[in-house]
């Protein structure tokens, strides 16, 4: 039992550790790291709870408001600003962005009032309207889906908005003087990309593929660093392959073959589920992965599911979101006397095992 207790110990303390540097954890990601189950970290996160230590929220936990921490009770500290946030998901990719920005806001003493706009153009005019006509929020991040024909057209609705905006994973494709002020923050996706082949050559890989999902605005980055990267000849191989949705078996099946016609020995999968769907193919038609083929993902939301662990470059969503409150607090308290910010953070590299090789190159 005192074994027990001190093991409880240190992985609290481990738990709180990840939450201080960077404001929010997730329980799956926490049980792989530290080889517990699930349900161990979520009785952690309870019993950190119950002490005012941290805020639970859904699959995992953020630090706590000021009003909820530990100790008596005592008067709330009073809100600098209201900021409102619409997101198009409040499942996959967003809530480590959500956890972040909330996380931020807690700090720093700002209210987020939070809407989802399902990847619809329309709805995020009506959740944005919404917000701005209540005239209760001061600020807005906002992820608007920009790659249909009207990105122009919404992007020039936004930067006419009465209160300052701040995009989130989103970026103006240009210029304009109604966009001036409008500042974004988001993944450095063609970096993710930089460093995902820079691993692959480091693994002996010199024929490399890259494989899409249709209508992710990631995929859109990822496409456009790779024409940089071919262009420069550093990868050799099959043009960016499209795939339609991680369960279409044809269309894994093409990539194969393509694949196997290119001599391709390396992909670069976006997203997880396809990643999956590309190293399952592989196991029943006798593709050792990574022996025959290394798989590298994008994204890191279900890699370590895989069958091998895949390898996956993981955006900093939670910088993401706790850098863009700190922004939207910056651009209220100076106003426009401080010029605009647009911020790229860097991705990282998740090593495991869908794409060592025994003897890297050196």
């Amino acid at each position: 039992m005192e074994t027990d207790r001190l093991f409880s110990a240190q992985r609290q303390e481990r738990l709180l550790a990840e939450l201080r540097g960077h404001g929010a954890v997730r329980v799956r990601d926490l049980a792989r790291d530290l080889g517990v189950s699930e349900l161990t970290i979520r009785r952690d996160i309870a019993a950190l709870a119950e002490r005012g230590l941290v805020a639970k929220v859904h699959g995992g936990a953020t630090l706590p408001s000021q009003s909820s921490a530990a100790g008596p009770p005592r008067r709330a500290a009073a809100t600098r600003f209201t900021v409102g946030m619409v997101v198009p998901s409040l499942d996959f990719y967003w809530p480590l962005v959500v956890a972040g920005a909330r996380a931020a806001a807690a700090a720093l003493g700002v209210a987020v009032q939070l809407r989802g706009s399902s990847y619809d153009p329309a709805e995020d005019r009506r959740q944005i309207g919404r917000l701005v006509d209540a005239q209760q929020v001061q600020g807005l991040l906002l992820a608007p889906s920009l790659e249909g024909d009207d990105a122009a057209e919404i992007l020039d609705w936004i930067g006419r908005l009465a209160v300052p905006t701040i995009l989130v994973e989103r970026q103006p494709r240009r210029w304009t003087p109604t966009t001036r002020h409008i500042e974004w923050v988001r993944s450095d996706h063609a970096l993710g990309l930089e460093i995902a082949v820079y691993h692959l050559r480091h693994q002996g890989h010199r024929r490399i593929g890259l494989v899409l999902a249709q209508g992710s605005p990631t995929s859109a980055h990822l496409r456009d660093a790779w024409r940089a990267v071919v262009a420069d000849a550093a990868v050799p191989g099959p043009e960016a392959i499209m795939l339609d949705a991680p369960g279409e078996r044809d269309a894994v099946h093409r990539i194969l073959r393509e694949c196997r016609h290119s001599k391709t020995t390396a992909l670069i999968v976006h997203s997880d589920p396809h990643a999956i769907a590309v190293a399952q193919h592989c196991a029943e038609v006798g593709i050792a992965v990574p022996g025959d083929l290394a798989i590298v993902s994008y994204d890191d939301e279900i890699a370590h599911l895989g069958d091998p662990t895949l390898t996956a470059i993981r955006p900093p969503k939670s910088s993401v979101g706790r850098l863009a409150v700190e922004l939207m607090v910056s651009r209220l308290l100076d106003g426009e006397r401080r010029p605009a910010h647009r911020v790229l953070l860097a991705p990282e590299l998740v090593v495991r095992g869908s794409s060592l090789r025994l003897s890297p190159m050196r």
